[in-house]
């Protein structure tokens, strides 16, 4: 699928719709897209290349944009493998053409590509530095951990636009129409979530250039009202939540803690809670209970006890919290035991162990099953997570 961009910039990614599982681990119901892009002028530059997957496709929409002409430059933003899965077949198939990329991607190159030559044919390139294609001129700026140590991202100074790497990406192809928020925030936290940090830095560089329009590598070209999609960005790299709100999470393995958790989900609504979410960690994505977390101010989980420990369903949920950065929110613990509960000093100490948490005191144990009298309890934690 060729697009233009711009007069110039010409979109040759591909949409993979096959893909089940993006990083082995992502559910993609509408698939993901890989995207590159072709800079057409006096010189041309390929910006990064695509999966495996789909090469035989990436090609055939290279050759149709070059119109028998031969690139100068293959732009590596990013080499991870989604990314630069085709720079050896680009090096072979393009003896001449240079490779532009930061210097530890150049050291990363052997690892991918064993056996190609890359010999006299990489410029690597610092901070600010530009190369000029003709009329378009490209200035590069690091983005080391968004998401790997390698990135750096792209600003073609003539037509204002940001190739952004993995930046600004979302889940989903190109050929599946939907709005960017949510599964663009499933793909930032799960994916950049750990590197807030970095993300703002790479911000505070975007915000010295006048950008007229983002070039993911995954996703949609942002066109459109920058100011939303960079806000966004802004309120999540700073781990702030995007809307008042509790998120109910809870794993159950007979149902018992399930029961208290939905009653404790319509305690909050019939409390005024602005918005109830509620997720079942045994049997919904993964990814968007992250997600979904991360979205909103406040969170309650509610887990059994299993193995004197705790169920591991729910253990893998705050372990993804945990190294996704998850931070400043107010949490509420419920726990459920038949003999001897342990599930709620296990989620205290992974929860404690997080940036900045308020967690609401004290804990309610539920004991096999949730009774007339936990009910009082339960609306006495609601009234204290949404005070």
């Amino acid at each position: 699928m060729i697009t233009e961009i711009t007069p110039d910039i010409k979109y040759i990614g591909a949409d993979d719709t096959d893909i089940d599982l993006f990083e082995s681990q992502y559910v993609v119901p509408n698939g993901i897209s890989y995207n590159s892009y072709v800079i057409l002028d006096e010189k041309i530059a390929i910006m990064d290349t695509v999966d495996n997957r789909k090469t035989d496709e990436w090609m055939s929409n290279l050759e149709e944009a070059l119109q028998g002409r031969t690139p100068d430059y293959l732009i590596v933003q990013h080499m991870e493998p989604d990314h630069a899965a085709n720079i050896g077949n680009i090096a072979t198939r393009y003896p001449k053409i240079q490779i532009v990329l930061s210097a530890k991607a150049a050291q990363m190159l052997p690892q991918f590509f064993e056996g190609v030559d890359f010999t006299d044919r990489l410029v690597i390139v610092k901070e600010g530095e530009t190369l000029s294609l003709g009329a378009h001129t490209l200035q590069f700026f690091m983005a080391p951990m968004v998401h790997w140590p390698e990135v750096m991202v792209t600003y073609d100074q003539k037509d204002k636009v940001l190739f952004s790497a993995d930046g600004f990406g979302k889940f989903g192809a190109l050929c599946n129409e939907e709005p960017w928020a949510d599964e663009a925030r499933r793909y930032y936290f799960n994916i950049c979530g750990k590197y807030g940090m970095q993300v703002q830095a790479l911000l505070k560089k975007a915000a010295t250039l006048d950008i007229r329009m983002i070039c993911p590598l995954h996703g949609p070209v942002l066109k459109d009202n920058l100011g939303y999609f960079i806000g966004l960005y802004d309120t999540w790299s700073k781990y702030e939540p995007e809307e008042d709100g509790v998120l109910v999470a809870y794993a159950s393995i007979h149902g018992g803690t399930a029961e208290a958790a939905e009653k404790m989900a319509q305690i909050l609504l019939d409390k005024g809670a602005a918005k109830v979410m509620i997720t079942d960690l045994s049997r919904d994505d993964m990814a968007t209970a992250v997600e979904n977390a991360f979205k909103l101010s406040k969170l309650v989980v509610a887990a059994p006890s299993y193995d004197a420990g705790l169920f591991p369903p729910m253990y893998d949920f705050l372990h993804h919290l945990q190294i996704k950065g998850f931070q400043k929110r107010k949490v509420a613990v419920i726990e459920n035991g038949s003999w001897a509960p342990t599930a709620g000093k296990v989620m205290l100490g992974m929860l404690e162990g997080m940036k900045n948490m308020e967690i609401v005191s004290p804990m309610v144990t539920i004991k096999s099953k949730m009774k007339q009298t936990d009910i009082p309890v339960l609306e006495s934690m609601a009234d204290a997570i949404l005070a």
